[in-house]
């Protein structure tokens, strides 16, 4: 299987580069408006790059890719920013080792150490998935003690609470802002050719990180609040998918399809 059909330009010579989350972003909207962004990209793939910036795991963005229908980006930044990996032509993942090299040493192999530190913690419920450079917790914001910050800051490592129901451990420094700006710089996109989209405060750090960017329509208020005195970040009406092709045209990123 082939993923990437034909051979295309690099991402630093096409018009346009879309870097955009997951959840509530590029799945979000309605059905329809989900197939307009698809089919336009899928169209014009030799204009437009694609980039996941995620907090899922790369086997789930694969999955998606694979039984339903996604468009298969280049390249992936997932794990909430501790991943940063090239999409291989049979639809693999391939970390970027020299982009992963500052992560994993901030990380330090800290993973049993935070398990141990927050085991029990009230509010906090282990994800069974056991990532390379996290540790994420489901999180029960009625029970949850905001001890748990103090805890992991003591160990020396980032924590993000993203839609009220996710609590990340994160290396120092780590998020997707930072690994979203160091893989563009690695490709040499120009950054005025980079959208970046996302919907809950684990897209803040990308959406404050200087390139054009969209908060859409359905993000939650607390990121809203973040982003609304940033010029540079679109605030879109319209949700999910809509509201990429609302922030692409505002931002005159690329034409977009007509009635969009």
């Amino acid at each position: 299987m082939n993923v990437m059909q034909s051979a295309r330009p690099s991402l630093s010579d096409r018009r346009f580069t879309l870097a955009t989350d997951l959840d509530g972003t590029f799945l979000g909207g309605t059905e329809d408006a989900r197939k307009v962004l698809y089919d336009w990209i899928e169209a014009n793939r030799f204009t437009i790059g694609l980039i996941f910036v995620t907090g899922r795991d790369p086997e789930f963005i694969m999955e998606m890719c694979r039984e339903n229908g996604l468009p298969w980006p280049e390249y992936v930044v997932g794990d909430v920013g501790t991943t940063i990996a090239h999409v291989t032509d049979d639809g693999g993942i391939e970390p970027i080792p020299e982009l992963e090299e500052d992560i994993a040493s901030r990380w330090n192999d800290f993973g049993a150490r935070v398990r141990e530190v927050l085991d029990g913690h009230p509010g906090l419920s282990l994800q069974p998935t056991r990532f390379r450079y996290r540790v994420s917790y489901d999180l029960d914001a009625e029970a949850f003690d905001d001890s748990a910050c103090e805890k992991v800051k003591a160990l020396g490592l980032d924590w993000l609470i993203s839609d009220n129901r996710y609590f990340d451990v994160l290396p120092r420094g780590v998020s997707k802002g930072p690994s979203i700006r160091r893989l563009v710089d690695h490709l040499s996109i120009p950054e005025e050719r980079v959208l970046v989209a996302g919907d809950t405060l684990n897209d803040l750090s990308m959406l404050e990180c200087g390139l054009p960017a969209v908060a859409v329509g359905n993000s939650e208020a607390a990121l809203m609040a973040r982003v609304e005195p940033l010029a540079h970040v679109h605030k879109a009406r319209a949700h999910g998918a809509a509201g990429i092709l609302e922030a692409i045209d505002a931002h005159s990123l690329h034409d977009i399809p007509k009635g969009s």
